[in-house]
């Protein structure tokens, strides 16, 4: 950890000091996330940190805030180490509070972050059974005519793009999932495009597609990063063969496959991945707040939900 004062500088690069072939720092996820700068922090001879942001405005005020892209993307950590948030001057960067969404595996940016939810994962390197109901109906669904397999997103045919963007639309839609879940067609396309994606589908035995996974490398680590499931095959739970589809994925590329969690603790989607991994960690994040003053006005005292920052909060 270090303890040197450090200044915090934002720069108005699109990201582009905190690029990586890691896919969650890679111009593809930048661009389709709309990243506007990166935070650089520089150590000196002790090294750097640089991190993707997207600087927005806070409505009804002069002052901004940022945000790291979606996913686990960390910041490109170059020998800095994990950097203590107290030993940094923020003053320069003119924001109100930055929120960083950490990478889910070492090395974190700062120091003392805030464990979020459960993960999971599935480690090639690490024995894996899966429960007996999920093989159960893994089994019958092979009888049936369900096949699996994966390929580079690139290579993918259009028909088998669309596919994917279908299933992914009708689970958006039974979960009431908000606006920003629903990704536009130029999203897909730099996702689509990109040399860290695969696409893993499940094929139903009349050849539509019945379940479908976008799965993506950054930091050692395949993330099983957007999926779905058909209305019309949801009783067979393809998605099951479709795992292990990404079991295979993951033993070929030599990484783990992190699987997420669920939307709350304890809820079904947990039980699920939870039965289907053989490791679990936590996502962590880290809630900076620049201008201390500024931040407390605009909470105005109330706000310890946990959400950061607080003045964004959704109504109750």
């Amino acid at each position: 950890m270090t303890t040197t004062q450090l200044r915090a500088v934002l720069v108005p690069d699109e990201g582009e000091s905190a690029r990586s072939a890691d896919y969650f720092r890679s111009p593809h996820h930048l661009r389709a996330e709309g990243v506007t700068h990166s935070l650089v922090i520089d150590g000196g001879a002790g090294g750097s940190l640089r991190l993707p942001l997207i600087v927005r405005p806070i409505d009804g005020t002069p002052y901004q805030d940022a945000v790291s892209p979606y996913g686990y993307p960390g910041g490109v950590v170059d020998g800095l180490g994990e950097v203590a948030k107290e030993a940094v001057d923020w003053r320069s960067t003119e924001l109100v509070s930055i929120f960083v969404r950490d990478r889910v595996s070492g090395p974190r940016c700062f120091a003392g972050g805030t464990a979020r939810n459960e993960v999971f994962f599935i480690d090639p390197r690490l024995p894996l059974e899966f429960r007996e109901m999920h093989r159960r109906h893994m089994r019958r669904n092979t009888r049936l005519g369900f096949v699996s397999s994966y390929q580079p997103a690139c290579e993918a045919s259009r028909e088998e793009q669309e596919g994917f963007k279908e299933v992914y639309r009708q689970t958006m839609d039974r979960d009431g999932a908000t606006s920003r879940y629903y990704f536009s067609a130029a999203y897909f396309e730099e996702l689509f495009s990109s040399p860290a994606a695969w696409l893993a589908t499940t094929h139903a035995p009349d050849g539509c597609v019945a379940s479908a996974a976008l799965v993506v490398s950054s930091d050692d680590v395949l993330h099983y990063y957007l999926g779905g499931t058909a209305d019309a095959y949801l009783v067979r739970s393809p998605s099951k063969n479709l795992f292990v589809a990404m079991t295979e994925l993951c033993s070929t590329q030599g990484m783990p496959l992190h699987l997420g969690g669920g939307m709350q603790p304890g809820d079904g989607l947990e039980a699920f991945k939870r039965g289907l991994s053989n490791m679990r960690s936590r996502l962590y994040t880290h809630e900076i707040i620049c201008k201390p003053e500024v931040y407390a006005r605009l909470t105005e005292g109330d706000g310890d939900g946990g959400y950061f920052p607080a003045y964004r909060a959704p109504p109750c």
